[in-house]
């Protein structure tokens, strides 16, 4: 479904924005308006959402400071009936007691936050109306809560600090194990990926002098760039697009257009919102792939909608299965989302890496050295590690083979797939990708 273009918090509401409609005839704005300036009006919302927290801190300032966007504010996604007016819709929002934060145009609907005194209100005035689909729950969550701790390494002796002018020094290139393992190489005689779009949707991309970044976005706070301030995004994006250029690591897929996400904060938390978003962004921005080595142990309907409507769009996302040992996560666990468990490096499955039967394919997630945020290399596991192989996979075959869409990405990397022997189907899917079956 594609169609809510919200012009938060427009001029016709008089809350600020900078829409200018006639005052003598309002102009009707449909929700698949193009040509208003979204990320400076959704900016605007976060400003006054900010506002309206900092006012319900203060009424109740017996809770500790800081804890007000959990404790005292919750969230909700509103789902619109496509053709609603947008000046219509943002008035029923704002009745109704909440204050509007996101457009989510891509599933018609629009992110809000209200006091957590007058959320039960809000939600049944909202629900009563003929124009509301139905209004999903919203939240702060982890969705990194599950990785796994970077891998320990032997300790050395210490060494004098650098000054901190002194920028990191890049280390001699090393191919990590997991390229090796698909077989990236074998690839690269045909393609590396060029002309392919893929979007990290995480924690953000740092700077780093192994990466050519073309762009990004920043759908936590839009005023801001997407640089990474956790590391994941950067471990991640490194799998994926390291330059082939003698220092640090190699990418499976080092020619393509790398754009960031960021989706999640500096400690991992985001909430479903922000990921609709991050996905909506990808669409409008027509990737070719998306990598999401994140999780939630369960979904909502809001998220299903967005998953839908970037594959309708020929969108293909790439997901990390999860972390736990058991059920697939969200959104991985979505038919339209290609699954990825988690190897080491003698083939055998990772034991938190999540199973079943949405599983698709298992790739390297154990112990992988990657681009390290400041410079440099670390090693991590998890899915989070093995998602970025198979994205870096996927990016070959569309490059080699003209593939789009998730249907026909998922049946090209299935058919060059190997299973790894004595390991069950719903562990490992068709099993271990080859590069070059890949491409040939």
């Amino acid at each position: 479904m594609r169609g809510i273009r919200v012009s938060l918090l427009g001029a016709a509401l008089s809350v600020g924005a900078a829409i200018s409609l006639s005052a003598s005839e309002p102009k009707p704005v449909d929700f698949d308006q193009m040509d208003v300036d979204i990320p400076k009006l959704v900016l605007q919302a976060k400003q006054s959402a900010a506002a309206a927290e900092q006012s319900v801190e203060s009424a109740e300032a017996d809770v500790k400071a800081g804890e007000a966007t959990t404790n005292q504010v919750e969230r909700r996604i509103v789902v619109f009936k496509k053709g609603t007016l947008l000046q219509h819709a943002m008035s029923l929002i704002r009745a109704a007691g909440g204050q509007p934060t996101k457009d989510l145009h891509l599933i018609d609907a629009v992110a809000l936050v209200m006091p957590k005194t007058k959320a039960r209100n809000v939600e049944t005035a909202l629900q009563s109306l003929q124009e509301v689909v139905r209004v999903d729950k919203d939240f702060v969550q982890n969705w990194l809560n599950s990785v796994p701790a970077v891998q320990p390494v032997p300790a050395l002796p210490a060494l004098p600090k650098p000054l901190a002018a002194d920028p990191p020094s890049a280390e001699a290139q090393k191919t990590p194990w997991g390229i090796d393992r698909v077989h990236a190489r074998d690839a690269w005689s045909v393609t590396r990926g060029q002309g392919v779009k893929v979007a990290v949707v995480d924690t953000g991309i740092a700077k780093h002098a192994d990466l050519k970044i073309a762009g990004g976005y920043n759908c936590i706070d839009p005023a801001k760039p997407f640089d990474d301030d956790h590391g994941h995004g950067t471990h991640v994006a490194g799998t994926i697009a390291a330059q082939d250029n003698d220092q640090d690591v190699v990418g499976v897929a080092p020619d393509v257009t790398l754009y960031g996400v960021k989706v999640l904060s500096g400690d991992g938390s985001g909430t479903f919102a922000d990921i609709v978003e991050g996905i909506q962004w990808c669409v409008d921005n027509k990737m070719d792939l998306a990598n999401f080595s994140l999780g939630a142990s369960e979904g909502e309907q809001a998220l299903a909608d967005a998953i839908k409507a970037a594959a309708a769009a020929g969108l293909t996302i790439v997901a990390a299965a999860g972390n736990s040992g058991g059920a697939v996560g969200y959104p991985a666990a979505y038919p339209e989302v290609v699954a990825v468990a988690a190897s080491d490096s003698k083939d055998k499955v990772a034991y938190f890496s999540s199973r079943g039967p949405e599983v698709d394919v298992i790739a390297p997630g154990v112990s992988v050295n990657s681009l390290a945020m400041g410079g440099g290399t670390t090693s991590m596991s998890g899915t989070s590690m093995a998602c970025p192989h198979m994205t870096g996979l996927a990016a070959l075959a569309a490059a080699a083979q003209g593939l789009h869409g998730p249907d026909a990405i998922r049946a090209a990397l299935i058919r060059a797939a190997t299973p790894i022997p004595n390991v069950p189907a719903e562990q490992q899917g068709a099993g271990m990708v080859d590069a070059g079956q890949l491409v040939r």
